[in-house]
């Protein structure tokens, strides 16, 4: 824990230093190692609206994963259970996962939630705008955290 403050501080003094909002209006972020160890709202997400956008279809992560997700009967089987995320992964690393998971693995079928660059088979909808705003980022790790079990 000692370890993860002055990192953490140095993520958020490069934050302050970036504008609010990138060009592509994205919020700038900072990778420190394996995680983005600050929010990119500035603020904690909402873990109940980070539970609705997992089972909802159209984020697409209950197509692939499973998880502590009663109501759903059609859970995905491609990649990991979501059971235990708050136990396995940091809070930075779940954000990184999400906002750009081929940093970590570029072999991943993992879309990148929050990159507009350099991506290929992007349809035209999509092109030059994140699958998820920073907020609806922010509320998945708040939810993700809290799975212990």
């Amino acid at each position: 824990m000692a370890r993860s403050a002055p990192i953490a501080l140095l993520a958020a003094a490069m934050l302050a230093a970036c504008p609010a909002v990138r060009a592509d209006g994205l919020r700038p972020y900072v990778v420190v190692g394996d995680a983005i160890p600050v929010s990119l709202t500035g603020t904690n997400g909402d873990a109940t609206r980070g539970r609705a956008l997992i089972v909802e279809r159209s984020s697409t992560c209950i197509l692939c994963h499973s998880g502590p997700f009663p109501e759903q009967a059609f859970q995905g089987d491609l990649a990991p259970n979501l059971a235990g995320s708050g136990n396995r992964w940091s809070e930075g690393q779940l954000r990184l996962r999400l906002v750009d998971a081929a940093h970590l693995n570029p072999a991943t079928i993992m879309p990148s939630y929050y990159r507009v660059d350099g991506l290929s088979r992007v349809g035209n909808a999509w092109r030059g705008k994140p699958i998820l705003s920073a907020e609806q980022i922010e509320d998945i790790v708040a939810y993700l955290v809290t799975l212990r079990d």
